[in-house]
Parts: C-alpha cells; sequence; structure tokens
C-alpha cells in the first residue's frame, strides 16, 4: 500500500486539516513528509524540498528552529501539564496582553476554530443577540456549525444555525450596512480578518468600527494568519484599528500548537468565576489548551521576532519575490497569463489560460512543475529560514516551470499536465 492508501484508511481525508490533503496538490508531490529543517521538507526517502507551505503558515522562523524546540523542551522537562496554573501559563498571557494593544485578557487553546468559535460565544453572551456577521472573502473562520454552515459544505449542520451566519463583502461598507439595517439590534458581532488578499480601502476597517460601535456589536479581528507578519503587535496596529475581540494563532509559536482569544476586559471577564452570583459563560476549558511546551514556544518566538526584526524581513522579502517572479513572467510573455499579486508579506500566485480565464489545470501544472525542481509551492509563505539561496533557488524553479507553463498554453496543456487537478476545499461533492 502507497502512503496516500494507508493514510486515507487511517484518517477521514487522509490528514487532519482538508488543506493539507491529496486532493490539494498534483500527483508528483510528496505524498507524506517526515520532518522540516529550516525552509525545507523531507520525505522518509530524505528527499528536500524547499517549502513555501510552512505548515499552513504556523512556521514563522523556519522548522525546527534550535532556540524555540530548547525552550518548549524546557517546559516539557517541568511536566508539560500540571494540575494548577503553570508559571509559563501566566508568562505567556502577560507576553500577550503586553504585546497586543487591545488586549486585556487572554485565553489560550491549541487551534484557532476553538479560539473563534469561543469569540462568537462571547459576544452572543455580551450582546444577548444571536447573529454573527462574517466576511464572505475570508476563507476560513472555524470547522464548527456557525462558520460551515455559511459555507456550501452544509451537510450535517442544522438548517436554523446555517440561518444563524449573514456574510458581507471586504472593502464593501454597504453590504455591512445593509446587514445591521435588515437585522437591527439582533447581529451579536462582526468577524474579518483585517486583510487578506488585498489591504483596506476607504478606511474600510474603521467604517467597520463605527458600525459596530453603532449597533451596538461586537467586532472580532480574525489575526490567525495576520497576527506577527503584518506587525509585531498585530494587523490591528498595522492598520490602526482597535477590536473588542481578537484571535491569534499561526505564526505565535513558530508551529507548535498555540491559539488564543482575547480583547477586551468588560468582555473577556464574562469567562471567569470570581464574581459571586453572577450569571456564568462557559468558556475554553481544555485540559490541553495551556499546555507548558507549546507556550514556552510561544514566548521564545516572540522574543526572537522582535530581536531579529523578522516581521520587516518577510515583509522586504515578499516584495522581492513578487517583483521578480512577475518580471519572469513578462518576460516570458506570461504576464497576463500568471501573476503574482496581494499584499507583500503574503503574495499570492493567479493563473489564467490562453483564454483569459482562471484555471485550476494551470495552477496545477506550475505546482507539478515546481515539484519537479524540488520545490513545494501551494502558497507563499515566507519564513526567516527562507534567504539569499533560497530565494535564487526560488527563482530559478520558477523559470523552467514558467516555460512549460508558456509551452501548455501554446500547445495545449494534456501533454504537459500529468494527473488530477487540485480543488477547492471548500466544495459542495468529492
Amino acid at each position: 500500500m502507497t502512503y496516500q492508501d494507508r493514510l486515507l484508511k487511517a484518517i477521514p481525508g487522509g490528514a487532519h486539516t482538508y488543506s493539507r490533503g491529496y486532493d490539494q496538490y498534483p500527483d508528483n508531490a510528496p505524498q507524506i513528509l517526515k520532518r522540516g529543517e529550516g525552509a525545507y521538507v523531507y520525505d522518509p526517502d530524505e528527499n528536500e524540498y524547499l517549502d513555501y507551505g510552512m505548515a499552513l503558515r504556523a512556521v514563522c522562523l523556519g522548522y525546527s528552529n534550535k532556540e524555540v524546540n530548547q525552550a518548549a523542551i524546557q517546559q516539557i522537562e517541568y511536566g508539560d501539564n500540571l494540575t494548577r496554573p503553570s508559571l509559563i501559563e501566566l508568562e505567556a498571557a502577560e507576553t500577550l496582553i503586553k504585546a497586543i494593544d487591545s488586549v486585556d485578557m487572554v485565553k489560550f487553546t491549541k487551534n484557532g476554530s476553538t479560539a473563534t468559535s469561543a469569540a462568537v460565544k462571547l459576544s452572543r453572551a455580551y450582546t444577548g443577540r444571536t447573529l454573527v456577521a462574517r466576511c464572505l472573502e475570508h476563507p476560513f473562520f472555524s470547522y464548527d456549525d456557525w462558520f460551515i454552515g455559511s459555507t456550501v459544505v452544509t451537510r450535517g449542520v442544522p438548517q436554523n444555525i446555517q440561518n444563524d451566519t449573514l456574510t458581507f463583502n471586504y472593502n464593501n461598507i454597504q453590504s455591512l450596512e445593509e446587514l445591521f439595517e435588515k437585522y437591527p439590534n439582533q447581529i451579536a458581532c462582526v468577524i474579518l480578518e483585517p486583510a487578506n488578499f488585498e489591504h483596506p480601502k476607504d478606511n474600510f476597517l474603521h467604517n467597520v468600527r463605527d458600525l459596530c460601535t453603532k449597533n451596538g456589536a461586537i467586532m472580532i479581528l480574525d489575526e490567525m494568519i495576520t497576527g506577527f507578519r503584518w506587525h509585531i503587535k498585530g494587523a490591528q496596529h498595522y492598520y490602526g484599528i482597535t477590536p473588542d475581540l481578537c484571535t491569534f494563532g499561526k505564526a505565535m509559536a513558530n508551529g507548535f500548537s498555540v491559539a488564543a482569544v482575547a480583547g477586551k476586559r468588560e468582555i473577556m471577564e464574562l469567562g471567569s468565576i470570581e464574581f459571586e452570583g453572577r450569571e456564568r459563560v462557559f468558556l475554553l476549558s481544555t485540559t490541553h489548551g495551556a499546555e507548558m511546551g507549546p507556550l514556552g514556544a510561544f514566548v521564545k518566538t516572540y522574543e526572537i521576532l522582535k530581536r531579529e526584526n523578522v516581521v520587516d524581513y518577510c515583509w522586504e522579502y515578499g516584495k522581492k519575490l513578487k517583483n521578480s517572479i512577475n518580471q519572469i513572467s513578462k518576460d516570458l510573455g506570461l504576464e497576463k497569463n500568471f501573476i503574482i499579486d496581494g499584499i507583500d508579506c503574503q503574495p499570492f500566485f493567479l493563473t489564467f489560460d490562453s483564454q483569459g480565464k482562471s484555471s485550476m489545470e494551470f495552477r496545477t501544472l506550475f505546482l507539478q512543475e515546481m515539484l519537479r525542481h524540488k520545490v513545494l509551492f501551494p502558497c507563499i509563505c515566507m519564513s526567516y529560514a527562507h534567504q539569499e539561496k533560497e530565494f535564487q533557488r526560488t527563482l530559478d524553479a520558477t523559470a523552467k516551470s514558467l516555460e512549460i507553463y508558456k509551452k501548455a498554453l501554446n500547445r495545449g496543456i494534456n501533454q504537459y499536465l500529468h494527473g488530477n487537478i487540485v480543488k477547492p476545499v471548500f466544495r459542495k461533492y468529492n
């Protein structure tokens, strides 16, 4: 049996997040990985791949950073999980509070889904309302029903829960205004990322802030991706916006399982226990939420991010990579068919066929060709381990891959594309 066969036999979908599924990669991608080091990952046969997925954007310093590992190991040797709160639990909480301007209190958990769902629960408890307004363009907030029910993958989600989540469009304040007008005094919270594919325009985030304040709704900024990438104080600081609640994860612990819901004291303390006689909100209660090893990794990661100015480095690397690859595309006459776009610290690539239509077939072809040159390129996530050697290797692989791309445009893709076409994660049918 292949690794893929064994994975699908043992794990629904063959992985523990759909973004790692085999349907997200061309057929020549490694079916399974053994380890990562720096900017590279290795399969069981020790074949090396330069990686730009970086554990789904969770690794910001590079795989297996020795300082971070040692900080985690120290906490593991202290017991990793104790009967009462640990010292590192307090240190980590105070670190995040000091780091992020809007944060008075924080609750740690193991993944982003539980953090955003906790923020939604707090919002509903604080406002006494039910409805959630979420940004349609931001692809993933939670595996919980309140979010999944607003996607096309609704099987298993009761209709009444589907009805409780409304959608609006990023950089379109009118779409959110219309929701508040249609559902007066019913919307508990508005949840969105500060940015994803593009910067906010025309004071969009500030207008969202004003609308939430005016209508008594909680503003939640999901900084799972933007946190510690846009700015050491979060994208909320970069854009000068103050949310009521915010969530963090991904880059905060260099791949270790740490996520957080955080924000204003008056909202967060609804989940506390010291207010005698007050009705309780059962917030997050997880045995492993404050596991010491990952929290030690977070504290050390934050220290390194500040010390080495990692955020600024990744912005510069991304800008240079965007410009260089777009120049390669232009030189090949592909500037209308292959484009690197997006915010410099989080670029993305767009693939178009000979008719100018967005094409998953050509996306698959490009990924396939990059893998032939041992570059794993599912997205463009830079880490501090991506240095000049990695930059040049990426450009070399891109130039060779786009030469094949050009031939496929001129001669037909079928003779160049081998295997299945990659698919979107959110689709109603397999």
